[in-house]
C-alpha cells in the first residue's frame, strides 16, 4: 500500500516544512504537537509560504486551498494511529526524542514505520529503545524544507530493506533526492558542514574578521549560497552546538570541539532568527 497520510510529531520549523511538502504533493499530513500556539503558528507559516508561491504564480489559489485542506493538527499523539507513517522532528534531545518514539510505537502499532528527522543522533542507538528497529529509519530534511531537495535516508543496523525502500519511494514522491547514509554521527552533511561553521565562530571569535566579512568572503570566495555564520542563525545556534557535541562525544577528535563562543551565545539564549539574535540582529 502507498503512503498517504504522514504523521509529523513537533510543529516546528522542521514540522509545519515537513506538512507543507508532503501536502503540496497531495499527501495528508497530520501535525502533532503538544503545545497548541505552536501548532496555530504552524498553519499559519505554511499558508503564508503557499501565499508566497501564489503571488510569484507557482501555485493557484485553488491548489492552496486543496493543501492546506490536506493538512490537520492535533495535540493528541493517539490521533496519528490512522496515518502511515510517522515522522519525529522534535528538538534534537536524544532523550526526548527516546520518549516520544517509545510513545508513538506503542500507538502506531508493530506494522507501522517510524522515522525520525534528527541531524545527527545515532539512529541505531534510537532503535535500539524500540520494540521494533526494523521498522525504524532516519529521514533527515534539509530546512527550509519545501526549497531543499535533498533528504538523507539513514539506516540503523536493524532495519529492514522493506523500511528503506518505502522511505526512499516517499522521498522521491514529494520531490526530493534521496541519498542513502550509514548511520554514523552526523551522517554525511552536517559531518562536514557543522565543522565549517564551528571553525567560521572560531575565526570570529578570534577576532579575525567581523560576521559579516566572514559570511562575504565564504560566499564570495567559495561561491556558497549563505555564509556560514548566516546560517547557523537560519538553523539555530542550539541545532549547531547540539551537532558538534555528538560529533565531539562520538569521535573523540578535538577538531569538533564546540567553538566557546558559540557555547557562550547559547546559554545568552541568542539562538539566530528564532530567538531574533544571533550573529546577526533580526529584532529590526
Amino acid at each position: 500500500m502507498a503512503i498517504q497520510r504522514i504523521g509529523i510529531i513537533g510543529a516546528g520549523t522542521m514540522g509545519n516544512g515537513i506538512a507543507q511538502a508532503c501536502a503540496a504533493v497531495g499527501l495528508h499530513a497530520v501535525m502533532q504537537d503538544v503545545n497548541e500556539p505552536a501548532l496555530e503558528r504552524a498553519v499559519k507559516t505554511i499558508s503564508g509560504s503557499l501565499d508566497r508561491l501564489v503571488r510569484k504564480e507557482t501555485m493557484t489559489e485553488a491548489d492552496k486551498a486543496a493543501a492546506m485542506a490536506r493538512i490537520s493538527t492535533t495535540g493528541k499523539a493517539e490521533d496519528l494511529a490512522g496515518t502511515d507513517l510517522i515522522i519525529e522532528a522534535a528538538t534534537e534531545n536524544e532523550a526526548l526524542k527516546i520518549k516520544i518514539l517509545k510513545n508513538v510505537e506503542a500507538i502506531a502499532g508493530p506494522d507501522k514505520i517510524i522515522a525520525t528527522n534528527t541531524s545527527s543522533i545515532s539512529i541505531t542507538r534510537l532503535a535500539a529503545a524500540l520494540n521494533n528497529p526494523e521498522r525504524f529509519i532516519g529521514m533527515h530534511f534539509f530546512n527550509p524544507v519545501p526549497v531543499m531537495a535533498l533528504v538523507e535516508i539513514i539506516s540503523g543496523l536493524r532495519t529492514s530493506q522493506a523500511t528503506i525502500d518505502a522511505v526512499v519511494d516517499l522521498s522521491s514522491r514529494l520531490g526530493k533526492t534521496p541519498i542513502g547514509v550509514k548511520n554514523s554521527a552526523g551522517f554525511v552533511v552536517n559531518r562536514i558542514l557543522c565543522p565549517m561553521i564551528n571553525e567560521a565562530i572560531f575565526a570570529l571569535q578570534e577576532g579575525l574578521a567581523t560576521a559579516e566579512e566572514i559570511d562575504a568572503g565564504m560566499r564570495l570566495g567559495c561561491n556558497h549560497p549563505i555564509g556560514p555564520l548566516a546560517l547557523c542563525d537560519l538553523v539555530g545556534l542550539d541545532v549547531e552546538l547540539a551537532v558538534m557535541e555528538v560529533l565531539y562525544n562520538a569521535f573523540n577528535d578535538p577538531k569538533y570541539r564546540p567553538a566557546p563562543l558559540l557555547r557562550e551565545m547559547v546559554d545568552a539564549g541568542m539562538l539566530g532568527r528564532k530567538s531574533g539574535r544571533g550573529f546577526y540582529d533580526y529584532r529590526k
